[in-house]
């Protein structure tokens, strides 16, 4: 999956929904109609090394997010559909009005024959050759660097508050002194974060109908780890009544890695783990009608393309999951009726203009990967469930 692999142990454990898993066992039992497959599905195709679930469904399937099917059309020989592998040949075979997979080894030579796989079971390692659902290099970046947050989060985190030699822009290896809320000292006590990620500043996300700020976008600039942690020591003052005063001392953080060079006032967030995580394109249970809030990136891009991340103004507390694909409507254009005599005003319907795919959802916001288009996508198009 873009070189993100999963151990064989969880491979069993991919989300596979009790909604997938009905509609595939129902293909399985009568395959799909013929006016399902796509237009130009072939009778026969062997898996190569590079291919997605995604790009298999769409080959097959009128709809890509429908790989539950292609999976019941070929329950029997694979029994995990996050599991395909290069060299299974997947055969095409239309009966009475419906149409089947199977499943098989590739031949060399025949191309006429297949061979039906009995069940079994695999062990695979983590450099294994399974097919990904998508390819996530597209979106791995963005897994940890932006990062929205509700309004408070990034005024309480710890700030940048000094550098040795008032050095203005720091970058790789050198080191800064940085300074928590009073009432959460930076501290390097057992159990608290070591390693942080850097960022700068909060950019308001509005929902574009409402305007109601939904979220923070933040800016990620670095990687810092905690050398050591804030203390107090005597100043060598005393206050009015005699008593000695304290000097705070900020904690020491080392720079480990930067996106950008990093300055005083910027803010500190722990490093959250590593996830080795599976997106299964699928359409959402529920009826989704959404918003495009920001193209991510920059301020002075109008239209968004292909392969570009934008923020939705939909996220979990809307049942929004990772893996869910959405319908890109554009608008349809507002124009008189020349054919009235009152010459009325009449607004064209909304027409499909691509799909997007949610691969990091937050509560009221998510970041998707618009994986087609046909004209550029804005901040205010909709987004709703696609069509079967």
């Amino acid at each position: 999956m873009g070189g993100l692999y999963v151990p064989a142990a969880l491979a069993q454990n991919y989300p596979i929904s009790p909604a997938q898993q009905a509609t595939a066992s129902q293909v399985a039992q009568n395959g799909v109609p013929l006016s399902d497959l796509a237009p130009n599905a072939p009778d026969r195709y062997t898996v190569k090394s590079g291919d997605t679930l995604w790009a298999i469904s769409g080959l097959f399937l009128t709809s890509p997010w429908r790989w539950p099917e292609l999976w019941g059309m070929n329950q029997q020989e694979v029994q995990n559909p996050h599991r395909i592998y290069p060299g299974q040949e997947l055969r095409l075979v239309k009966k009475d009005g419906r149409a089947m997979l199977m499943a098989g080894q590739a031949q060399p030579n025949d191309g006429l024959r297949t061979v039906r796989m009995s069940p079994r079971t695999r062990i695979e390692n983590l450099g294994d050759n399974a097919l990904p659902t998508l390819q996530t290099n597209l979106i791995e970046p963005f897994l940890a660097e932006p990062l929205i947050v509700d309004e408070n989060t990034l005024a309480l985190a710890p700030r940048i508050v000094a550098t040795p030699e008032d050095r203005i822009l720091l970058s790789r290896g050198d080191r800064a002194y940085v300074r928590g809320p009073l009432e959460a000292p930076l501290l390097d006590e057992k159990g608290k974060p070591w390693n942080f990620r850097v960022m700068r500043k909060a950019t308001p996300l509005r929902d574009p109908i409402t305007k109601e700020v939904l979220g923070y976008e933040t800016q990620y600039v670095g990687k810092v780890v905690l050398v050591k942690g804030e203390s107090r020591q005597l100043s060598g003052a005393v206050d009015k009544n005699g008593q000695p005063l304290m000097d705070i001392v900020p904690a020491s953080v080392d720079v480990q890695s930067i996106k950008e060079e990093i300055s005083i006032g910027d803010r500190l967030l722990p490093e959250p783990e590593r996830e080795l995580l599976n997106f299964v394109p699928r359409a959402p249970a529920q009826n989704v009608d959404a918003r495009i809030v920001s193209v991510y990136g920059s301020t002075s891009i109008v239209n968004a393309a292909q392969y570009q991340i934008v923020v939705i103004n939909k996220g979990t507390r809307d049942g929004i999951e990772r893996g869910h694909v959405l319908s890109l409507l554009s608008a349809g254009p507002s124009m008189v009726d020349t054919t009235d005599v009152p010459k009325t005003r009449i607004k064209l319907p909304d027409e499909q203009n691509g799909l997007l795919m949610v691969f990091r959802p937050f509560e009221r916001l998510s970041y998707g990967l618009i994986l087609e288009i046909k004209t550029g996508v804005k901040v205010g198009d909709r987004l709703t469930t696609p069509p079967r």
